[in-house]
């Protein structure tokens, strides 16, 4: 199910206010002169840019520099606590949440020397949503508790029913469902007699989830209806999103599959017109889910995996160790062979130099130079013929051992990916619904996939290495935008960079920058390069990702603020199982795989990559590819 936190309007009592009213805020902004600006219109335009959403994250900070200069003409002391605010939401947006933190506590400080309590209440508001969008939902419920307690005098109806309604949704996220209703109900009660005013979309959609988590899904539906229908009218595409998602689970829920087809339907509809890439992992999650109850495993097996690969993979240790024992095995069984080929061809080099001294010792004898000659030569062939067959029974015998490498890969790829697909589809089925499960339950769960996840990735890393020449991926060529494209990747190692709070900060051109290429291999590249920055990286840093378009050429880099490599270690740093000096900064296993796949990558690409580092100034891997 989906929760929704409110943003409280510190001005502006948030009511369905018509689109076309907003609208004339904003040319009132642009067309009056600059003299007749006043406070109240600053508040408007304030009003206005915090309901904005993530594709507007630039605008939000255009609207804070107008008010700080606004303001300062104006002499409008609270301007500070208004741009400052902004500036905040929209470095939470672009998902910059260190400096959202940083704006959000200035703001909170500013708030309480006030004395404001309504600004002290946005202040906390804005932690805790913050919190929450990091998966911290206990440090958000301090923040929204904190809220709660202030002093109700002086507060509107919007701002103690807003207050309520998030630590409702607050004990929802931490699945403590009674707690949740005890507060949405407050909320209720306090918003009811101003229903006409007041948008109550978000309290809706927390009490329908509250009881969807204690199973009374008719409570829970008529919830959700409720919100449906009015949203319908509104024509709010993002209430109607998570009214739409939350009827079809409740339709699956009760076994009623075409209702929740129909929602899912109008779910996937709204999806692709808001262009929302969190919104559409969503609704994979929740198709997996619906095939699943319906028996049709095949299909939510399908759906299962386009939600895996709009998610973040982990790794796990154990299994890539156990893959990269076999490999060294099989370098050692290697190295043999090529030792024992190096014996006979200096056995072969001794019989050609003894040859030599045969035929001058044959010259110097005369009459016996004839009769010796021949015979030492005969002999001498029939033993370089031995040798050559022995040759050829070396290189048969090589010939079978290859084979017999290529069979073992041929069982790693299809008899282990099989079971480890199957363990991953059950084990997602397990956790559609784990309301059930203990908190070590659902651990074990989450190690289950993660495990599985990480084997799949080690398979496929074997298979790129040791295959490369004799099942070369064939490549599929389509024109796609590099910055969006980007945008997507990034957000997909988001968590992996938080667990190490490691900041990912992307710098792109304004432009759209576009490339000819196999997108399914400039995926691979950048996967491998970002998540090896994150890997070598210290907690507390940063990593830089940037698209930059050069004439013919485009450029992605990758720089990180981590271990950095010694100079002498370059020139083998692209090799197969290349052992440089740096390690992972938090204990993660590296097999030297990675670099070794991202060059052949690249250069099926038709380009090239460098690299420059320093041994405790970072790296920066800088690919070039032609458009």
């Amino acid at each position: 199910m989906v929760l929704c936190n409110i943003r409280y309007l510190s001005f502006t009592t948030y009511m369905r206010m018509p689109k076309y009213c907003l609208l004339l805020i904003l040319l009132h902004t642009y067309l009056v002169p600059f003299p007749q600006v006043d406070t109240n219109l600053l508040k408007k335009i304030y009003d206005r840019a915090i309901n904005l959403n993530e594709t507007k994250a630039d605008s939000i900070l255009y609207y804070a520099d107008y008010i700080d200069a606004q303001s300062k003409t104006l002499h409008f002391g609270n301007g500070d606590i208004l741009s400052i605010r902004l500036r905040g939401i929209s470095a939470e947006l672009k998902g910059d949440f260190e400096e959202a933190a940083r704006y959000y506590l200035r703001s909170l400080g500013l708030a309480r020397s006030l004395k404001s309590q309504i600004y002290i209440s946005s202040a906390l508001t804005d932690l805790g949503i913050l919190y929450v969008n990091t998966n911290n939902p206990l440090k958000a419920k301090e923040f929204y508790l904190e809220a709660a307690k202030l002093p109700m005098e002086g507060k509107d109806v919007s701002e103690i029913e807003r207050n309520y309604s998030n630590l409702g949704a607050i004990y929802n996220k931490l699945h403590e469902p009674d707690s949740a209703l005890h507060y949405l109900k407050k909320a209720d009660d306090i918003a009811r007699p101003y229903s006409n005013q007041l948008d109550l979309s978000s309290l809706y959609n927390n009490i329908g989830n509250a009881y969807f988590a204690k199973k009374e899904w008719d409570k829970s539906l008529n919830f959700f209806r409720k919100n449906y229908e009015a949203n319908l009218m509104d024509g709010n595409q993002e209430m109607l999103w998570y009214d739409c998602l939350n009827m079809a689970d409740v339709y699956i829920e009760k076994g009623l599959f075409d209702s929740a087809r129909k929602y899912l339907g109008l779910t996937e509809q709204i999806t692709r017109q808001m262009n929302s890439k969190s919104k559409e992992v969503d609704v994979a999650d929740l198709y997996a889910k619906f095939y699943a109850r319906k028996g049709d495993y095949r299909k939510a097996y399908g759906y299962f995996e386009r939600w895996r690969a709009l998610d973040t993979a982990r790794v796990n240790e154990e299994t890539q160790d156990l893959i990269t024992e076999l490999q060294v095995r099989f370098n050692v069984k290697q190295k043999i062979q090529e030792n024992k080929l190096l014996a006979l061809e200096l056995d072969r080099q001794r019989l050609r130099s003894r040859n030599i001294t045969l035929f001058a010792f044959g010259l110097g004898m005369v009459a016996l130079a004839v009769a010796v000659f021949f015979f030492l030569i005969r002999r001498s062939n029939k033993k370089l013929k031995e040798q050559n067959d022995l040759i050829q029974k070396q290189n048969d015998k090589l010939a079978e051992l290859n084979a017999e490498k290529n069979s073992l890969i041929s069982i790693v790829s299809h008899d282990l990916h099989g079971p480890i697909t199957s363990i991953r589809m059950w084990n997602q089925i397990l956790q559609t619904d784990a309301s059930n499960f203990n908190e070590e339950q659902k651990k074990a769960l989450a190690r289950i996939d993660s495990s599985a996840e990480h084997g799949e990735r080690l398979i496929r890393n074997i298979l790129d290495v040791e295959k490369a020449e004799t099942n070369r991926h064939k490549l599929s060529l389509e024109h796609f935008d590099l910055k969006i494209f980007m945008e997507d990747v990034i957000n997909a190692h988001q968590p992996m960079a938080q667990s190490k709070s490691i900041n990912l900060k992307y710098d792109a051109e304004e432009k759209s920058v576009y490339i000819l290429s196999d997108r399914h291999l400039v995926n691979r590249i950048c996967e491998n390069l970002l998540s090896n920055a994150i890997k070598f990286t210290p907690s507390g840093k940063s990593v830089w990702i940037a698209v930059s378009d050069a004439r013919d050429a485009v450029h992605i880099r990758v720089r990180d603020e981590g271990v950095g490599i010694p100079k002498s270690e370059l020139p083998a740093l692209f090799s197969r199982y290349s052992n440089i000096s740096s390690r992972p900064t938090a204990g993660e296993s590296s097999t030297g795989l990675g670099l070794s796949i991202v060059k052949r990558l690249v250069e099926e690409l038709n380009g090239f990559i460098q690299c420059e580092s320093e041994p405790g100034h970072g790296t920066l891997f800088t690919v070039v590819l032609k458009k």
